[in-house]
């Protein structure tokens, strides 16, 4: 793709998630993006046949920016148990600011979870390699110790998307002795199990 084609999408998606975010998906029209963009339609529809391709290339832009960060946190030169619940809590945190900076988006977000879901795909696989990463790099280290890496890799995935919901609602705890509180938690399930040993 040409840098200019590259560069009109870049700005057409960044100007459709502004306005989603601040009058909401439903209340957006295509003319309304065209108008911001100072674009007319027709390049609009160049780029995008609907609305939803552009909600949909909104969603992906935001996990790509998200994958990126997750990137740079287990390229770190850490310890693997200490990148780890680095990475967990960048997630967490990183998810929690991106819907919430996208404001009316965020209702979109639960809403249309199968929707954003369909997008989401990529970046889970992606993810669950970063976390393989480490948690390989931990047993070589001779931190951890699992009979399968990528099966552990998925259940830790898997189990990060559950937590999104009640961490971004706040049901998770919000104070700081509640954090720290919870932090102390999860690194215990995590490294520790629940079976008395």
């Amino acid at each position: 793709m040409p840098v200019t084609v590259s560069k009109t999408r870049e700005m057409l998606v960044d100007v459709a998630r502004q306005l989603f975010a601040r009058m909401g998906v439903d209340n957006t029209t295509m003319n309304d993006i065209a108008q911001a963009s100072k674009k007319g339609r027709r390049t609009l529809y160049t780029y995008f046949k609907s609305k939803n391709d552009i909600y949909l290339a909104v969603v992906e832009s935001e996990l790509n920016h998200l994958y990126n960060m997750l990137q740079d946190v287990a390229m770190k030169d850490l310890p693997a148990d200490e990148k780890l619940m680095m990475f967990i809590y960048a997630r967490l945190d990183a998810i929690k600011s991106l819907v919430f900076r996208n404001g009316t988006l965020r209702a979109n977000f639960f809403r249309d979870i199968w929707r954003v879901e369909k997008v989401r795909k990529s970046f889970d696989l992606r993810e669950t390699d970063l976390i393989q990463g480490i948690l390989e790099a931990g047993v070589q280290e001779g931190i951890f110790a699992m009979p399968d890496t990528k099966i552990t890799a998925l259940v830790l995935h898997h189990a990060l998307k559950g937590l999104e919901v009640p961490y971004i609602r706040g049901v998770m705890g919000d104070d700081i002795s509640q954090r720290i509180k919870r932090r102390d938690n999860v690194m215990n399930l995590i490294f520790n199990g629940i079976k008395i040993k």
